[in-house]
């Protein structure tokens, strides 16, 4: 009997309407996208091309840390919130996160 009805989480996420969820889900890929764009930007190497990162360490490290970074922020963008409160959250987080993030992120690639 216990297997017919879905579990607690998935009957939350049923429950919040569909516009809140694609909202949140927008914002939410807003600020981790700027997040990427300006780990990546950061994270180049100072040298003119890729292929010196092995020139400095410094730059090797930069490179390999950006990595990591980016790799960990596209992991947990992947595994989305399972609660309704946690989707609210990101709305009225995004509203006020997510142009913050994309303007910082236009900001750091053009003048940086």
């Amino acid at each position: 009997m216990s297997g017919q009805h879905p579990p607690n989480g998935e009957t939350e996420i049923a429950a919040i309407p569909k516009g809140l969820r694609i909202l949140a889900m927008f914002l939410r890929a807003l600020v981790f996208g700027a997040l990427v764009a300006m780990t990546v930007h950061l994270s180049s190497p100072q040298s003119e091309t890729i292929w010196t990162v092995y020139d400095t360490p410094g730059d090797l490290m930069r490179l390999a840390l950006g990595l990591a970074i980016c790799l960990w922020i596209v992991i947990r963008f992947f595994r989305f919130p399972k609660r309704a409160e946690v989707y609210r959250g990101w709305v009225y987080f995004g509203l006020v996160i997510a142009p913050l993030a994309v303007v910082t992120a236009i900001a750091i690639w053009l003048w940086i």
